[in-house]
């Protein structure tokens, strides 16, 4: 049974038919998917999520669809993980991370998203997909269009990584480079939209694309005991998600799911190099100013972010804030975050734990606040980002590693007793 009653304009209010539309033929602002939430209320409880398998799924009744999903079936419900090394570097003494670095199937959260639109592409009986990407969106919807049998068109900035390339590359998809940045791909992307009979996932799928990332909001609240967080730090890109995590803990408020009201304050995290998000948050503003982009956290590069302006909304009216890093930042974030926690995230994870350095020192965070990071992408995606020294190489001798031991330091630093000697000392 569908709870979806149809899709509606965020500013104009325009009510729409469920069809693949991007945005709203009146005022062009971007269509939103309604639900019938009192029919939820009476169908969904704690109980009857908890029995349900470990996936996005478990929430079916607040996502649009009108029938069963037949790909992404074991997307989401990722691990929250709590950070104690992490927090006593960082000074928060109560942190989790929502990790979806280990998501299913391409190791990002954009698996949401794209198990829910290749759904509905489906459901609209459409014959290929496809979408502008900067590398996490394009391996899931190549990957979810192979398990669909549907053709896949990914068009990419001509610069981007390597690994990522290949990562959708292998599943058949036709992959086209672009000279330009992410706006100027999905520029691109719309005008195809326009002329062929293909569902662009964040195009003319868009509003049912974006209703996948609530489930990480629905998740964090589920498996913090159904309580809501004090803050939440999430990278941006196009600006969505973290509006949508926002929204994922105020509709299990309403629905009556949550143990405590939602005063979860957001906190956006950008890259220095791409930053229109925040420097709109900064001047107390909702209004974007494009930018060019120039980061290694290339999954975040959007220098015109579609959500933007309903992102530094949500980030004022939540109590919240954003900040920006420098790719060195960047950089000491993913290793302080596989140093501390064993997790090899991406840069936007990277961007992550360096922002929320800096909100600490700011005092915006406080040690006892109980505090979500989002960790959104794999850092098997961007190995040429970490620039690491070669290992170094030694003949096969206990002599020479011992003499290579003694200048080891931190946890790899020992201290070598031979037998002889450590029967001597007994």
């Amino acid at each position: 049974m569908s709870f979806v009653t149809g899709l509606k304009c965020r500013e104009c209010g325009q009510i729409y038919p469920l069809q693949p539309q991007g945005g709203c033929a009146e005022c062009f602002a971007p269509l939103e998917v309604m639900y019938d939430y009192e029919a939820i209320g009476r169908a969904l409880s704690r109980e009857r999520i908890a029995a349900r398998g470990p996936s996005l799924w478990r929430y079916r009744e607040l996502l649009p669809l009108e029938s069963e999903p037949t790909v992404g079936r074991s997307s989401g419900f990722t691990p929250l993980v709590p950070a104690e090394r992490l927090g006593a570097a960082l000074g928060l003494k109560n942190l989790y991370l929502k990790n979806d670095s280990v998501n299913a199937p391409t190791l990002s959260f954009k698996d949401r998203v794209t198990a829910v639109a290749i759904n509905k592409a489906l459901e609209f009986q459409l014959e290929a997909v496809g979408c502008a990407s900067t590398g996490n969106l394009a391996n899931a919807v190549a990957a979810q269009a192979a398990t669909a049998g549907l053709a896949a068109y990914i068009l990419i900035p001509e610069d981007l990584e390597w690994s990522k390339i290949t990562a959708t590359s292998i599943f058949g998809a036709q992959v086209v480079a672009v000279r330009g940045n992410y706006d100027e791909v999905n520029r691109l992307c719309t005008q195809i939209a326009d002329r062929f009979p293909i569902g662009f996932v964040n195009v003319n799928l868009r509003p049912f694309y974006g209703e996948g990332s609530r489930t990480v909001g629905y998740e964090i609240a589920e498996q913090l005991g159904w309580r809501a967080p004090d803050a939440v730090v999430v990278p941006m890109a196009g600006g969505s998600l973290v509006t949508k995590i926002y929204k994922g803990l105020c509709e299990f408020q309403r629905l009556g799911l949550l143990e405590n009201e939602v005063h979860t304050r957001m906190y956006g995290a950008q890259a220095r190099g791409c930053n229109p998000i925040v420097e709109a948050v900064q001047r107390n503003s909702r209004d974007i100013r494009p930018v060019k982009p120039h980061t290694i956290a290339k999954s975040l590069a959007i220098g015109n972010p579609a959500d933007g302006y309903y992102a530094a909304g949500v980030i004022a009216e939540s109590g919240g804030w954003a900040e920006d890093v420098s790719d060195d930042e960047i950089r000491a974030g993913i290793r302080l975050l596989a140093s501390t926690e064993g997790i090899f995230t991406e840069t936007a994870g990277g961007v992550t734990v360096a922002v929320t350095k800096k909100l600490v020192e700011q005092q915006r965070l406080q040690p006892q606040d109980l505090t979500v990071l989002a960790i959104t992408g794999n850092g098997l995606k961007t190995l040429e980002a970490v620039e690491l020294p070669p290992p170094p190489v030694i003949e096969p001798s206990l002599s020479e590693f011992e003499r290579l031991a003694k200048s080891f330091s931190g946890p790899a630093g020992i201290h070598s007793t031979s037998r002889a000697s450590a029967a001597a000392q007994a």
